[in-house]
């Protein structure tokens, strides 16, 4: 007779070792928390005073959110019509050096804003590569309101288009096959078919890209300036305030900080809708 095959038992696990292991999980949660809530918290303590509530309505702060308000739709508006198609070629495409493109679209990701500030200065400032053409025709667009735009557009288009070749690329395939089968034009599919489905991740991505574009600082200080009421965004009046007026710095960084809440909210709401879950 065959001798019968002994099993193989698992190794011997400790409990508790995996109770200490589980501890020092929950501990090591808990310290990165409580480091990322007591600034966060700090700021709303500060503005139980009604002296920040009131630099709220200050003129700087209320120039600097208007001003932000305005850039930021403008820098949504490009970021639509440009950055949407962009999205759907990078999706659905496969170029010869669409590695490159790729990695083109991210580098503003990880490049410092400060670099890129100085990098859109070089390019399109009064002696740069194409300002200097610009300029000779009378148009400006360092240390304007167009900076601005041009400085949102050029940190915050990562995070759409990416979030957007997303969202096209997990759109099921047969469901515009079925709709092309049927008589519908290409350009119907996709208005009708196509971006439906995908829509989560659009407005995931276009949220995203707002609040990053209200949150630059870097770039704009340094291609556009800070200039009241033409360049001074929120960001930029926080740290102009903070030098003279640290209740209404305060304030409009709690304004920020509930815009932010407010995004990642919805951004993981239409995540998870996007995803199925």
């Amino acid at each position: 007779m065959k001798e019968r095959s002994k099993e193989v038992l698992p190794p011997r696990t400790f409990p508790w070792s995996d109770t200490l292991a589980s501890g020092l999980a929950v501990v090591a949660l808990a310290l990165l928390a409580g480091f990322v809530s007591l600034p966060l918290l700090s700021l709303m303590v500060w503005t139980v005073s009604e002296d920040s509530w009131r630099a709220m309505a200050s003129p700087v702060a209320v120039d600097a959110l208007l001003l932000s308000v305005r850039t930021t739709a403008m820098t949504m508006a490009v970021l639509l019509l440009v950055g949407t198609p962009a999205a759907y070629v990078l999706a659905r495409v496969d170029f010869r050096g669409s590695r490159v493109v790729n990695t083109l679209i991210d580098i503003p990701v990880v490049l410092p804003p400060s670099a890129a500030g100085i990098a859109l200065l070089l390019a399109f400032g009064r002696l740069g590569l194409v300002g200097r053409y610009l300029d000779v025709f009378g148009v400006t667009l360092s240390f304007t309101t167009a900076a601005v735009v041009m400085a949102e557009i050029f940190v915050a288009a990562p995070f759409y288009v990416r979030q957007a070749a997303t969202g096209f690329g997990a759109v099921d395939r047969t469901v515009e096959e079925a709709a092309l089968v049927d008589g519908a034009s290409r350009s119907a599919v996709f208005f009708k078919v196509t971006v439906p489905l995908a829509l989560p991740a659009l407005v995931a991505g276009a949220l995203t890209a707002w609040a990053r574009a209200l949150g630059e600082f870097g770039a704009t200080v340094i291609f556009a300036g800070s200039f009241r009421g033409i360049t001074q965004t929120i960001p930029l009046a926080i740290f102009a305030e903070f030098q003279s007026d640290i209740d209404a710095a305060v304030a409009l960084s709690v304004l920020v900080l509930g815009f932010a809440f407010v995004v990642i909210l919805a951004v993981r709401y239409l995540t998870a809708r996007t995803n199925g879950t």
